[in-house]
């Protein structure tokens, strides 16, 4: 157990066996999966997107751009999603920010508050104000659909409207106020108060935002000790760590059963599982130079653990999710409960 532990707030007295039973899977699964070098891959990347020198100098155009790319990936694989920003071209903040400064006649672009309920969609070629659907600028841009339309007009009024053209400023200014406040439970707050208000941007989920955030914040500026205890903290769950968490049995055992969607951060989601394992696994013993509660890289090990481009492990191309898995030879068989994730119906229940 980590000396944060008691920070964190406590599982269950009854639910204690289970907790301890998901470490030591996660514990496993850390060893064998994990990034061990995670915050020094994420640094590289960001330095070789430029994102690193923009948050040094402040250019909201760069994280922008790296923003809104990483949005564009959500909801499809990586590789259709790719394709087609090569194919049709990627809307940059040089390129929309000009089209608002003009003043566009729609109520619905006068601002981030304004903008709810936009109502477009790409294939009908409506929205919520078709009187001005002629002169609106949003359906301009060909992305894949119109919800990164939405997505990206949404970020930009975020942007320019609530973070006051300064997003660098905005998460200094909101990770400082939490740090001023607040002494037990800081992880949560921190993580808090970046996802609270950025979830309310059009079209972004809580993954995609957690995602951004945990590489943004860990890897942007080593100068910035509460970006990095931010970023620690951000947890993004996708269909392999939730189906991991259900088809080992760590949901069953911590009574914490749900469909995947909103409900995986919810209170006793997957969010909140992880990041009581994470609590009780001190990160330091894979690289001294990790924070001791780690819940992003917990997250990450599982995560590689399932992809099919990590060890390809537990995944449904692997898994017959109709019955218990049978991969007898996969590193934590033994200490996984196995639960189908579909399970076939009994013919008396047909």
């Amino acid at each position: 157990m980590t000396d944060a532990t008691a920070s964190v707030t406590p599982i269950r007295p009854d639910l204690a066996a289970g907790l301890a039973h998901a470490v030591r899977l996660a514990e496993r699964i850390c060893r064998i999966a994990g990034d061990h070098r995670l915050i020094d891959h994420v640094t590289r990347d960001l330095a070789r997107r430029g994102v690193r020198a923009a948050v040094r100098d402040r250019n909201i155009a760069v994280l922008f751009d790296w923003l809104l790319e990483t949005v564009s990936y959500q909801g499809i694989s990586n590789h259709v999603a790719a394709g087609y920003m090569e194919r049709h071209g990627r809307l940059a903040w040089d390129r929309v920010v000009p089209l608002m400064d003009a003043g566009p006649s729609c109520p619905k672009l006068r601002s981030y508050w304004h903008f709810d309920r936009c109502g477009y969609q790409k294939g009908r070629q409506i929205c919520a104000e078709p009187d001005h659907f002629s002169t609106c600028t949003l359906p301009t841009h060909d992305l894949r659909n119109g919800t990164l339309n939405q997505a990206a007009y949404s970020l930009v009024l975020f942007i320019r409207d609530v973070a006051g053209g300064d997003l660098v400023g905005w998460i200094d200014n909101r990770l400082c106020d939490v740090d001023r406040r607040v002494s037990s439970g800081r992880a949560a707050c921190l993580r808090h108060a970046l996802l609270e208000p950025l979830r309310h941007i059009y079209g972004v989920s809580d993954k995609v935002l957690s995602m951004a955030l945990a590489n943004l914040l860990l890897g942007a500026d080593r100068r910035r000790p509460l970006w990095a205890e931010a970023g620690a903290a951000m947890i993004a769950v996708d269909t392999l760590v939730h189906n991991f968490l259900h088809r080992t049995g760590t949901l069953a055992r911590l009574n914490a059963a749900h469909p995947y969607g909103p409900a995986c951060y919810a209170p006793d989601g997957c969010a909140y599982i992880l990041e009581r394992i994470a609590a009780n696994i001190d990160a330091r013993r894979f690289n001294p130079a990790f924070p001791a509660i780690f819940p992003r890289f917990v997250q990450h090990a599982i995560w590689r653990f399932c992809a099919e481009s990590g060890l390809d492990e537990c995944n449904g191309h692997q898994i017959d999710d109709r019955k218990r898995c049978d991969r007898s030879h996969c590193p934590v068989f033994r200490r996984c409960d196995r639960v189908p994730l579909r399970p076939e119906r009994s013919k008396e229940n047909d």
